[in-house]
């Protein structure tokens, strides 16, 4: 079979003689066959190696075409986002317009039950002269009883010089009538200011209901706000009460002891019991919004991807399990990165397998740490503001590539970073 595909080859690729001519003389020279062999698949190779880069060419333009549409598309999605967030940045501005238009209420409640307590004691001095005439009247009535009393004794006594008296008989008669008349008219008094006060009363009513009313909806308003921060702060992983230094007015109590009377209770008692815990409702609720300034809530980075989560993982350099405290984002090199609160610098620098490094006090044992990056825009001490440009993504540290990563950090005590950015959607939402 060798010897047949040699004798076919020989046949197909005979010894070939190339002749030319110089100067008169013939000269030439032969093309063996194993030379013509390798040069027709010189020639083969060749043609498929141009035909093979062509091809490659070709696609390579339309990859680099599909890629270009992907960019537009991450471009028009980028605008979209900054939209959104200039939209909700209003709505948090309004929602801030409406608390204080809320307080301003509040307070002009607070002078209107002022004005009713001065009302309620001007009411009751009245009272209490018209109780004081009242005695006075009957005080004279048992006077000019006891007077009659003497005077029929006198007259018994006296019959005799019954004509003799006649005169004093008149003058005391005189008296009588003049004491009945004032009589009389101390009891009309009387009447007519027992209807006014009952009248006072029904008005004091209608706007002790009034009051309570306005109070109880501005109460309800007020826990519902309350109710929806503290769900949101909850979001994060941390007790609202952790992170905020509130002191109940209620904690601290005392005084001398006097045994309480029923019958001085005022009718403004209880909607002042309702004040006071307005009030602290709205200490609360004015504490709460404070926290809410300095809590982390938001991306370090405008447009960005997860490259590796918060917890457990396996290292990327050595391939151990390890636990990552915190996330690493990816997103074009040099990307601003940006303050997710504001804060006090306490760390900017250079800081050992972080890289570049930079660390920022939100207050309330609320901090943030960046990592690797490419360079660094505030200094320790500064103070920063929200979404203020601290720094760009870049590779430094101990890395496999450019990445930011970001930590948030509660009382020494290191907590995922997405439940903040989670928790930052409701807020930027509202």
């Amino acid at each position: 079979m060798f010897s047949r595909m040699r004798d076919w080859t020989v046949a197909v690729f005979p010894e070939r003689q190339i002749h030319f001519r110089t100067s008169g003389r013939v000269n030439y020279f032969r093309v063996k066959t194993p030379v013509q062999l390798i040069t027709i698949f010189l020639l083969g190779i060749s043609g498929w190696w141009i035909a093979y880069t062509s091809y490659s060419y070709i696609e390579h333009g339309k990859e680099i075409l599909a890629k270009n549409g992907q960019i537009a598309s991450a471009r028009l999605a980028y605008h979209s986002l900054l939209g959104e967030v200039s939209e909700y940045q209003s709505k948090f501005n309004t929602i801030t317009n409406d608390l204080e238009r809320n307080h301003a209420t509040m307070v002009a409640l607070v002078d209107r039950n002022n004005k009713l307590r001065e009302s309620l004691r001007d009411i009751s001095k009245e009272l209490r002269t018209t109780k004081n005439d009242r005695a006075r009247v009957v005080d004279a009535r048992e006077t000019l009883i006891n007077k009659l009393a003497e005077l029929k004794d006198n007259m018994n006594g006296v019959t005799n010089h019954n004509f003799e008296l006649k005169d004093n008989l008149n003058a005391i008669e005189s008296d009588l009538k003049t004491a009945l008349s004032e009589r009389n008219h101390a009891l009309f008094e009387k009447s007519r200011i027992k209807n006014y006060v009952g009248q006072l009363e029904a008005r004091l009513k209608e706007l002790n209901r009034s009051q309570h009313t306005s109070i109880q909806r501005l109460s309800d308003h007020t826990i519902g706000q309350i109710s929806g921060l503290e769900r949101i702060i909850k979001l994060t992983g941390i007790d609202p009460k952790q992170i905020i230094n509130f002191d109940d007015p209620q904690t601290g109590q005392g005084g001398p002891f006097f045994p309480f009377d029923s019958t001085e209770v005022s009718p403004a008692t209880g909607l002042k019991k309702k004040l006071d815990n307005l009030d602290l409702h709205l200490a609360w609720l004015n504490s709460l919004q404070t926290a809410m300034r300095f809590i982390p809530m938001s991306a370090p980075l405008q447009s960005y991807y997860i490259t590796s989560g918060y917890g457990k993982r396996r290292d990327p350099i050595n391939k151990r399990w390890a636990a990552h405290y915190g996330v690493d984002f990816g997103s074009n090199i040099k990307a601003s990165v940006y303050a997710t609160a504001p804060g006090i610098v306490r760390l900017a620098g250079w800081k050992g397998r972080y890289g570049r490094y930079v660390e920022i006090d939100h207050g309330n044992g609320l901090r943030t740490r960046y990592g690797h990056l490419g360079k660094i825009y505030v200094k320790r001490g500064e103070k920063v503001e929200f979404q203020q440009k601290i720094g760009i993504l870049g590779n430094s540290g101990r890395t496999t590539g450019p990445h930011l990563h970001y930590e948030t950090v509660f009382n020494g005590r290191a907590i995922n970073p997405m439940k903040f950015i989670k928790a930052g959607h409701h807020v930027f939402q509202r």
